[in-house]
C-alpha cells in the first residue's frame, strides 16, 4: 500500500532526527520487549491460583462422583465428570504455563508458548467427548428412568456451586488475555452453571417426586458443555492456523504504520498469535533511499506505534527503496 496523498500532517507520526533521541526510542523498545518476555509476579501469581483450584476441584470431584452412585442421580455424575475435566483443565493449563515460561532454544525459538494454545485444544476436546456422552446417558435415563435420592443429591451440588463459584474467582483476573486460562475458566463456570440446574432439579424432584427431571438436566448440562467446546475449539483452531488475532485487520494495521513520517508503502504483512498475549508480526516497508543510519528513527516510530496501538512488541519489518514484489500489498495500489 502507497501513502495516500493528501493525509493530514497531524496523523504522521515523525520518528526522531536527533541519533540521542533515536537511541532513546530503541532504548525503550528494547526495555519493553525484555519486560514482556520476563516472568514477573503476576505469572507467579497466575501459577499459585491454579494449583489452589487444582486442590479444591480434584476435592469436589471425588465427593460428587461417590454421591452420583450413592444417590443414583445422572446428573451428578455427570456434574462430577464435567469436574473431572476440569481437574484435567487446570492440570494441563498450569504445565502449559510452567512449559511458556521456559526460554528459546535451537529448537524452540519461540520458546514453548504454544503449548498453552495445544492445552486450550486439548481441553476444548475433552469437553466435546464428554458433551456428547451426557447426552447419549440422559436419552437412555428418559427411556429408563430410575430412582434418585433427591436430598443427599441437593446437598452435594450445593457444596460443589460453592467450589466452583470460588475457583472461578480466584481464575477470573488471568481469563480476559489468556486463551489457555480463558478454556480451564469456561471449565469451570460451565461446572458452576450445571451445579444449578442439579440444585433446580433436586428441589424439583424432592417436592414432586419426578425423576425424568434428572436426565432432563444432565442433557441440559451436556448442551452446554458442547456450546463450551465449540468455542474453545474454534479460538485454539484459529490461533494455530494462524489467523489475524481478535479485533486487527490488515488494513487498519497499515494505516497505523502508513502515518509514520517517510514511509511510502507496506506489503507482504502478516500477523499472528504465538500463545495468548504475545503476538508476532512481519512486513516490507518502503521508505527512500538514505543512509542505514539514518533509518533507525523510522525503525523505532513503527515499532512504538505498533506497541501502542495493537500492543504488538514481536516484529520484523524490512526496509526496501522500492517494492520487491513479494507478497501483496495490503490494500489496491492508488
Amino acid at each position: 500500500m502507497r501513502h495516500p496523498a493528501g493525509r493530514p500532517d497531524e496523523r504522521i507520526i515523525r520518528p526522531a532526527r536527533n541519533p540521542l533521541e533515536w537511541d532513546k526510542l530503541n532504548l525503550k523498545y528494547r526495555e519493553l520487549i525484555a519486560s514482556s518476555k520476563t516472568q514477573g509476579p503476576a505469572d507467579g501469581l497466575k501459577k499459585n491460583r491454579f494449583v489452589f483450584s487444582l486442590v479444591l476441584t480434584g476435592l469436589i470431584f471425588l465427593v460428587e462422583f461417590a454421591g452420583g452412585f450413592w444417590t443414583g442421580s445422572l446428573a451428578l455424575l455427570s456434574d462430577s465428570a464435567h469436574v473431572f475435566l476440569d481437574v484435567f483443565a487446570l492440570g494441563l493449563s498450569y504445565f502449559a504455563i510452567r512449559a511458556a515460561s521456559l526460554p528459546p532454544n535451537d529448537r524452540h525459538t519461540y520458546g514453548y508458548h504454544r503449548l498453552q494454545v495445544l492445552a486450550a485444544l486439548a481441553n476444548g476436546a475433552t469437553l466435546l467427548l464428554i458433551a456428547v456422552e451426557i447426552l447419549r446417558e440422559a436419552w437412555s435415563r428418559f427411556r429408563h428412568p430410575a430412582p434418585v435420592s433427591a436430598g443427599p443429591m441437593l446437598a452435594i451440588a450445593v457444596v460443589g456451586l460453592v467450589v466452583n463459584l470460588v475457583v472461578a474467582f480466584a481464575l477470573r483476573k488471568h481469563d480476559r488475555d489468556d486463551l489457555n486460562t480463558h478454556s480451564a475458566f469456561l471449565h469451570v463456570i460451565g461446572d458452576a452453571a450445571a451445579s444449578v440446574g442439579v440444585i433446580g432439579a433436586g428441589v424439583a424432584i424432592l417436592i414432586t417426586g419426578a425423576v425424568w427431571l434428572d436426565p432432563l438436566v444432565s442433557a441440559l448440562i451436556g448442551l452446554l458443555i458442547l456450546f463450551s467446546s465449540g468455542r474453545v475449539l474454534k479460538e485454539s483452531v484459529h490461533v494455530l492456523a494462524e489467523g489475524m488475532p481478535e479485533g486487527m485487520t490488515t488494513t487498519g494495521i497499515t494505516d497505523v504504520l502508513l502515518r509514520v513520517s517517510g514511509v511510502t508503502e507496506v506489503h507482504d504483512l502478516h500477523v499472528w498469535t504465538v500463545a495468548p498475549g504475545y503476538i508476532a508480526l512481519s512486513a516490507h516497508v518502503v521508505i527512500h533511499d538514505q543512509a542505514l543510519s539514518r533509518t533507525a528513527g523510522v525503525m523505532a516510530a513503527l515499532k512504538e506505534s505498533l506497541r501502542k496501538e495493537f500492543n504488538i512488541r514481536h516484529t520484523t519489518i524490512q526496509f526496501e527503496c522500492g517494492n520487491c514484489g513479494q507478497g501483496t500489498s495490503s490494500c489496491p495500489q492508488p
